[in-house]
């Protein structure tokens, strides 16, 4: 019986909209909408009565180094500020091993783009009489023989297998990729290297439009001579 019931097509019965009378107090609260914002304010309700809880049956001589390393504002606890966490030395030291390891990339990524850049020189120039395909496995190798001899002369450009011209797309697509990395790297490098300057001892100033030589869009700095011992 319980399945009959089931099969009996329903009214739905669909909750009222606000009258237009009272369209100025919003939106009327549905029943989902209701039992979503009971689940949040229970939720705020136990987590308030764990905290008085914890805090009811703590220890008054209890210590810990939060005590010490946080200060209250407003009723809140503020961690303190570790600007001042590192000395000039370190700070140093630590924007030289970043900048030792963007130069790293920056040589890592050229060696890939000369790489690159072999491997497709030597697929686009090559003899008018001679062309040179390169396949992934026998039976492709195969595929490009049999149609070399029912041809009777080697494969045209057209006749290329899409797999191939895939792959030697994909190839320039990442050639480009890597030589827009290049350039973000060295800007990068240089940008660090410029802050790491600016970082050590010595009187400095930034040149104005009028007093540079050769404009540029970065800051250009000058340090006062010193005299050397």
């Amino acid at each position: 019986m319980s399945s009959l019931r089931n099969a009996i097509n329903r009214r739905a019965h669909k909750e009222r909209a606000q009258p237009q009378s009272r369209k100025k107090f919003g939106f009327l609260e549905k029943h989902k909408d209701y039992v979503l914002r009971a689940q949040a304010f229970h939720k705020k309700e136990e987590t308030i009565r764990k905290l008085k809880e914890k805090a009811s049956f703590r220890n008054p001589d209890e210590f810990y180094f939060k005590m010490v390393n946080s200060k209250t504002i407003d009723g809140i606890h503020r961690p303190k500020s570790e600007a001042n966490k590192y000395s000039p030395e370190e700070l140093l030291l630590m924007k030289t091993q970043d900048i030792g390891y963007v130069l790293q990339k920056i040589q890592s990524e050229k060696k890939k783009i000369e790489r690159l850049n072999s491997m497709l020189h030597s697929i686009d120039i090559h003899p008018e009489n001679k062309h040179i395909y390169y396949a992934e496995d026998r039976e492709e190798a195969k595929e490009i023989q049999s149609r070399s001899s029912q041809r009777g002369k080697p494969l045209a450009s057209e006749d290329v297998p899409n797999q191939i011209r895939r792959k030697t797309a994909a190839s320039y697509k990442e050639l480009e990729a890597r030589k827009k990395r290049v350039n973000d790297l060295e800007k990068l490098y240089m940008d660090m290297s410029l802050q790491k300057e600016l970082q050590k001892r010595g009187r400095k100033r930034k040149l104005r439009e009028d007093e540079i030589v050769c404009p540029t869009t970065g800051p250009v700095y000058k340090w006062r001579m010193e005299r050397k011992r």
